[in-house]
Order: C-alpha cells, then structure tokens, then sequence
C-alpha cells in the first residue's frame, strides 16, 4: 500500500471547523426567539424549559397542563429552494407545520427544536434556514431551543438538505379541543391559507416545471410575482389569531374543534376532528381560491376532486363552532389579520365530508 499524507473528517468532507464558527449565528438567531419558561443554555446537549415560568392562560403558571407535541418536515418543497438558491422561508415551513398541528388541540406552542441534515455545512445556506426557523418561532411565540445540524457527506447531494423539526406546546385540561363538542348545526369557518403550504409539491411539481414547462424565474401575471417566488410562500402560521380567538370566550369556548388542513386536503383532515354521527358539508363557492390553484390545475389538466384530495384549496384550518358565536368569531380573526369565511356546516351523518 502507497503511503501518503493520513486522512482527516475534512478530507472526509466534514469541516468541523467551518461548522464550529456557525455556533454564534446560530446562538444570536435562538436568542432572538426567547419566551418566558425558556432558559438559556447555549452549548448544551438538550433545550431547557420551565413550564411553571411560561405564560399560560392562568396569569403564568399552568394548573393542569397537558402537553401537546408535534413533528413534521418541509417535503419537496424544498426542492424549490434548492433550484432558486433561496433558503430563508422553508424554516418557516418547517415550524409550521408542527405548530399549526398542536395548535388544532388548542395547546400554545411552548418550544421548538429543528433537525438539518446537509451533504456540505455551507455557512450561508445554514444560517439562512436558521433565520427562517427562528422567524418562524417568533411568529409562533414559541423558542426555539436549540437544534442539530448534521453533516452527511456523499448522503445528501452537494446544495441539498433535509429538514425535520418537532414543537411542544401545553394546553389547561379542560380546554383541551378534542372533537367531542362537534355537534349537528356548529358552523364551518375556514381560515385562509398563504397558498399551498406545504403540501402538494410532487403533483405541482410535476405539472408546473415538467407538463408545463414553467420556468422559476418566470413572472406569472395571474400571480403577481415569479413563480418561484409563490411556490417559496411560506405556510400561514395560525397561533396567535386562533388563541386570540380562544382567549377572547372567558367561560365556555364556542370552538369545538380545529382542523389543519394539510396533506389529503378538506376531505382527508376534517373527519379526523368530527364525531362518529356527523358530517361535514363544504360549499366550495365560500371562499376566495388563491391563483396558484388554478395554474396547477389548467397546467396538469387535474381534475377538481384530485385538487381538493391533495391540495389545501386555499383554506389551511378550519374551525368548528357554536352558530350563535359566529359574528363574534369572524370578527374576531378580522381584528386579528386572518379574515375568516363561512365555508359549511355540520349535520348528522356518517363522518363524511361531503363538497357542494
């Protein structure tokens, strides 16, 4: 065997150094996101929280929280940020997509911690989806503790990455949304969506960039911007409209239950929060679709049922709630910058969502 100059993890493909010089960026950027229960522990192996400092809904201390926690990734959404070079919303995304979940429960997001797994630690492009996870815990209101960043070279192509994150949020007991209150008469109230979310980009993929032909940079009239720029939207993040709306019934809660509406559309989300017994009826008409939709669908020659069976249409949660309470929840969510919609109802039936 020839001898030679020995091997290191840089000539591996792991620059222990470069990644190390990333920490203060990233502690700067975890400072930035600070809630009370957060402790700070820079360095630290694991995320520190205190959830009798945190703010609950009983003046700073929880009587009898239950925790609620979520995981979900970005998907191939990321494929966009990868073709456009931009990477400071898909952490948004990814944040989201987690809270939003919890959220459904009723539960405030209390803590977030993100997973990144890259080919080559590129200072930029890291600290790019740092900002963008931490922008998204601000929007949130939760911190973000802390994270691991994985470098996996001849795993991951060079300029990819993948993303994983989880939340943890509590709620009080008794306030816990579980479904159980749905009942036959409670209005649908559809909150908008920023467009598709997170959801989806296989099939728009597929029918924007390799039927149509479409070109990223391109500027979509019906859009308003490139089409990259739309596909890069980042989710809607629902926290603070939906436990403004909560906090705003001191006794009962006219919300019975919460659906985010991510992969497998209305159809696929909704009966997951419904009662045996009932149904949900959707006037498909309720509603302002946002373009993209329709690009999606004129590009792919999609038939609607498929839109509505994959994509978020255009709502990315829907509420299920008391009619009498209804005027005050739209305005509500009004005041709160996401403008709600009357988009059905519940009736007896099946546990069907049935589109009109």
């Amino acid at each position: 065997m020839r001898e030679g100059k020995g091997l290191d993890y840089k000539a591996a493909g792991v620059d222990i150094d470069a990644t190390d010089r990333l920490e203060d960026g990233y502690f700067r950027m975890i400072g930035s996101t600070i809630v009370p229960g957060a402790i700070r522990n820079d360095g630290g192996y694991g995320g520190l929280f205190r959830l009798q400092g945190a703010s609950g809904r009983t003046g700073g201390r929880w009587r009898d929280p239950v925790l609620v926690s979520g995981t979900d990734g970005v998907g191939t959404k990321l494929k966009i940020a990868f073709a456009t070079g931009r990477h400071d919303t898909v952490g948004i995304d990814l944040v989201a997509m987690s809270v939003n979940d919890i959220l459904v429960q009723g539960a405030t997001p209390l803590f977030f911690l993100d997973y990144i797994g890259i080919g080559k630690a590129e200072g930029k492009t890291l600290l790019a989806i740092v900002k963008g996870v931490a922008e998204g815990c601000r929007q949130a209101g939760c911190a973000l503790l802390g994270g691991e960043t994985a470098e996996l070279p001849g795993f991951y192509a060079r300029g990819e990455y993948d993303l994983a994150g989880f939340a943890v949020g509590a709620v009080e007991r008794r306030r816990l949304l579980d479904g159980s209150r749905v009942e036959a008469g409670d209005v649908l109230v559809g909150l908008p969506s920023s467009g598709l979310h997170s959801n989806g980009y296989s099939l728009a993929r597929k029918a924007l960039l390799e039927r149509a032909g479409l070109k990223l940079g391109r500027k979509i009239p019906s859009l308003g911007r490139t089409l990259g720029e739309e596909l890069l939207c980042p989710t809607r993040i629902y926290v603070k409209p939906v436990l403004k709306l909560i906090e705003a019934f001191k006794r009962t809660n006219p919300v019975h239950a919460l659906a985010h509406i991510t992969g497998g559309g209305i159809g696929g989300n909704l009966p997951r929060v419904i009662p045996a017994g009932r149904d949900a009826v959707i006037n498909r008409d309720a509603w302002p679709v946002p373009p993209i939709f329709q690009l999606i669908r004129e590009a792919g020659g999609i038939k609607p049922e498929e839109m509505f069976r994959v994509f978020n249409m255009g709502l990315g949660m829907i509420a299920a709630a008391a009619p009498e309470s209804v005027e005050k929840i739209l305005k509500i969510l009004s005041a709160a910058g996401c403008p709600g919609y009357v988009v059905g109802r519940i009736v007896r039936g099946t546990g069907k969502v049935i589109m009109a």
